[in-house]
């Protein structure tokens, strides 16, 4: 199963925060990297593959399309959420996989080819549709994404874990590839979520805490 670290920017820095609520991230401060630099963490942590969420792009407030480009070049593949609003908004460089989020992507989702699609979930609901992950995956079956992410936003920087039981309810419903990110907080879940049929997960917070080793982040696989 492929493992992805989870990159945060805000105002040209890594942030950290919790549930998704965005207004308290903060600069990563602690953990395995001694700067939230961009570049400078991604040298400390060197990733095989990278995950990247320009929030000051999703928010409307600005932009770090550049460094974004700059920090796709130092990995395999660097999936970037930038909240992409329509299909031409989608940005272009090496290494780069485009996400379209439900929070962002719009109404007309299955207008979109290429990238993936992020299924953005709090309190067990996709935003802003309201429906369930299980429910909206079965919708974007024949839609043209290269995969989904199933984003659990309230759980982002929280360890709190998964249910077993609701992961086993979405690989039937989508038969592309699946990745997984928000809670995830130790080598279990990850095996939770091999388990279940999920080809990634997303993580941040549990190998800063040491709960998974770096080693398992810079070969890109967890086992």
């Amino acid at each position: 199963m492929e493992l992805v670290l989870a990159m945060d920017l805000r105002q040209n820095l890594v942030v950290h925060g919790k549930s998704g609520n965005r207004v308290t991230y903060k600069p990563l401060d602690w953990g395995l990297s001694p700067t939230a630099d961009p570049l400078g963490y991604l040298a400390a942590l060197r990733p095989k593959y990278l995950y990247i969420a320009d929030l000051d792009r999703i928010e409307g407030t600005g932009s770090h399309d550049a460094l974004v480009k700059q920090c796709a070049e130092k990995v395999s593949r660097c999936y970037v959420d930038r909240g992409c609003r329509v299909y031409d908004d989608m940005l272009t460089g090496k290494n780069i996989k485009n996400i379209i989020g439900t929070e962002t992507g719009g109404a007309a989702l299955s207008r979109y080819c290429g990238g993936y699609l992020s299924i953005d979930v709090k309190e067990g609901r996709v935003i802003p549709s309201g429906k369930t992950p299980e429910a909206f995956l079965n919708d974007a079956r024949d839609w043209h994404f290269d995969g989904i992410i199933i984003l659990n936003i309230g759980s982002v920087g929280t360890e709190s874990g998964m249910d077993a039981e609701e992961l086993t309810k979405l690989r039937p419903a989508y038969s592309g590839r699946l990745l997984y990110g928000g809670g995830v907080a130790t080598i279990s879940d990850l095996e939770t979520l091999s388990a279940a049929g999920f080809d990634g997960a997303i993580i941040a917070t549990a190998l800063h805490r040491g709960q998974i080793p770096v080693e398992w982040i810079r070969r890109g696989t967890c086992c």
